[in-house]
């Protein structure tokens, strides 16, 4: 895969296929390389090896050739690389390949085989693809931020930059997807991805159920509108969660508090709880603040209640089932230091879990894939060194 891309979206896209073991060249500008090498590389507390958090954990694994795409000889060894190449993954702003003369139509011209993936704001088509946007634009204009906060106050984006990394799952996705499909055409094809897309189609079923009924859904903070007890509540210690889906759960769960309020047998299903919501989420939010969180964590688990902490980062990520499962990994850049980061969730039997590499520094492999992949020689490396084409 020849990687373009760039900030967060398409990196992380490209981050997932190079974990699941796809050989991944990125291709940059010579000198500073991409644009989010310089994020946060002078931090004290997030960088190490003068590259930022965010360089260090999309980047890994990669191996990194410095051309120049905006002049012709540097256009050239890029096609060189596309006729050895199965994927090229970009970000750019709708237009952009097609000005430098590396869009699909130009490339399948050249590699018939070639897949290639487009991560964009808005997509290639409709009325306006050419705008600009990062996460919290499709956040706002994908209707999830309009549902997310209490109902109280304004809307709120996700913590998780979910315009951005729903990009880069569903960018690699469609890049699998166009695998299989030229196993089968022996042809390449173009994967063109929208943000604001991805968006909408993670509204899932509460979309549907407002194209069915044309009610707007409103702001409920951590509660459900459909189950009950499925809330955030405080303890002495913390904030828990407990989703009881569904009439079984409740019943074991009336055990677990002893309050005959909540043994009331109209309680027993769904439509009485739901009704009277607000009441049973005050009665278990007063029966909690008596204990702390792990007494009533434990007390739900032996009853086979779905519940859990709500954890910070230090706890998240020090979990006994997040390590157990290798969801933190250490990458040992070359000065010898170990960074953390998180690991691949997906596992697939038979696959090795080879370690993973640091990231590259600027044009690091240019001169060994220039030999190694596409055959050039010294005078040729020479030339294109001398003429700045290549770093």
């Amino acid at each position: 895969m020849l990687d373009l891309t760039h900030m967060l979206s398409g990196p992380y896209g490209a981050m997932l296929l190079t974990d699941l073991g796809v050989h991944t060249i990125k291709v940059e500008p010579p000198g500073a390389g991409e644009g989010t090498r310089a994020l946060l590389a002078t931090s004290e507390d997030f960088s190490r090896d003068g590259m930022g958090a965010y360089f260090l954990t999309l980047n890994r694994g990669k191996q990194s050739v410095a051309i120049d795409l905006k002049s012709d000889a540097g256009r050239e060894v890029f096609y060189d690389l596309v006729r050895k190449a199965d994927i090229v993954f970009d970000n750019f702003s709708v237009g952009v390949t097609r000005r430098l003369k590396i869009d699909h139509e130009t490339l399948a011209k050249i590699n018939p085989r070639i897949i290639t993936c487009s991560v964009s704001g808005f997509g290639e088509t409709g009325p306006a693809p050419d705008r600009p946007a990062f996460d919290q634009v499709v956040q706002g204009m994908g209707g999830g931020m309009s549902i997310t906060g209490f109902a109280e106050g304004d809307p709120v984006r996700s913590g998780i930059p979910i315009g951005d990394l729903g990009g880069g799952v569903f960018g690699a996705m469609g890049v699998l997807a166009a695998l299989q499909q030229r196993t089968r055409t022996g042809k390449g094809s173009h994967v063109d991805i929208s943000m604001l897309d991805v968006q909408i189609s993670l509204l899932n079923y509460m979309a549907t159920m407002y194209l069915m009924s044309g009610k707007t859904p409103e702001r409920i903070g951590n509660s459900h509108f459909v189950h009950v007890p499925y809330n955030a509540y405080r303890t002495k210690t913390g904030y828990i969660i407990i989703a009881c889906i569904g009439d079984a759960f409740y019943e074991r769960f009336r055990d677990v508090f002893p309050c005959e309020e909540l043994r009331d047998p109209r309680y027993l299903k769904q439509p009485a709880r739901y009704e009277d919501r607000e009441r049973i989420d005050a009665i278990i939010q007063e029966e909690l603040l008596k204990d702390t969180a792990e007494h009533w964590l434990e007390k739900l688990r032996e009853a086979r209640i779905p519940c859990a902490p709500v954890n910070d980062f230090a706890q998240a990520l020090s979990d006994p089932q997040v390590r157990a499962r290798d969801m933190v990994i250490d990458v040992k850049l070359p000065s010898g230091q170990i960074v953390q980061m998180p690991g691949n969730p997906v596992k697939i039997t038979g696959m090795a879990k080879d370690p993973c590499n640091a990231p590259p520094a600027v044009g690091e492999h240019t001169e060994s894939v220039l030999r190694t992949v596409l055959g050039y020689d010294n005078a040729q490396i020479a030339a294109l060194r001398q003429a700045a084409v290549i770093q």
